[in-house]
């Protein structure tokens, strides 16, 4: 009797909990789909699980519904990271190196694409929990994922982001703060295209799907 209720018990605990959680992934998918574009700077500071400053960057970041990306570092190395929504293009300049990936796919190594995508099977990978200002999103049991959390802060007022903080696989912490952010506002096409330079190596992941 005693295993009953205790099993009783916890299993409308874990239900209400299950429920909690859709309810704060639908919140943030509702919030996520009234920002159309989204556009900023941003500092990064990247930190190791003991908390040491591995390295400072700087950059800016464009989002455009649906699965459009244009993400740019520009120190300490410059990279760049363009996705038109179908293809998704990462150019090491340094290296002179482009890696071509679907766009579909990175959903399946980072929940990051979940910013532009209310694709209900991507979204059910992951699970989202209310924290103080924003979400933190976390793949399910059984999905590989190069991220372990990803914090989403938001302006106390609007849809305007105010910070991501991923932790990755390797215990390693990034911390992006954006300044200068605009919501909603005229992003063209051609922004999130990439044309390929001359003499680069090319890397096409694509060709083996």
């Amino acid at each position: 009797m005693k295993f009953r209720t205790i099993a009783l018990v916890l299993g409308v605990t874990i239900g209400a909990m299950s429920q909690a959680m859709a309810s704060d992934a639908e919140a943030l998918k509702l919030k996520l789909k009234a920002l159309n574009t989204f556009q900023a700077d941003f500092t990064q500071q990247v930190k190791d699980e003991e908390g040491a400053l591995l390295q400072d960057g700087v950059g800016n970041i464009a989002l455009k519904y649906p699965s459009k990306i244009r993400w740019q570092q520009t120190e300490p190395d410059e990279t760049l990271l363009v996705s038109d929504g179908k293809k998704t293009f990462y150019f090491d300049s340094f290296a002179e190196q482009v890696t071509v990936m679907k766009t579909a796919g990175l959903i399946d190594t980072t929940p990051f694409v979940l910013l532009t995508t209310q694709d209900k099977a991507q979204w059910e990978k992951y699970q989202v929990v209310k924290i103080e200002d924003g979400y933190r999103v976390s793949p399910k049991q059984n999905v590989e994922s190069q991220v372990e959390l990803l914090d989403i802060i938001f302006k106390q007022k609007g849809v305007e982001i105010n910070a991501l903080k991923i932790k990755d696989a390797s215990g390693q912490t990034s911390t992006f703060k954006f300044l200068n952010a605009k919501t909603n506002i005229q992003l063209e096409d051609a922004s999130f295209t990439f044309k390929i330079p001359h003499g680069v190596v090319i890397d096409d992941q694509t060709e083996s799907d």
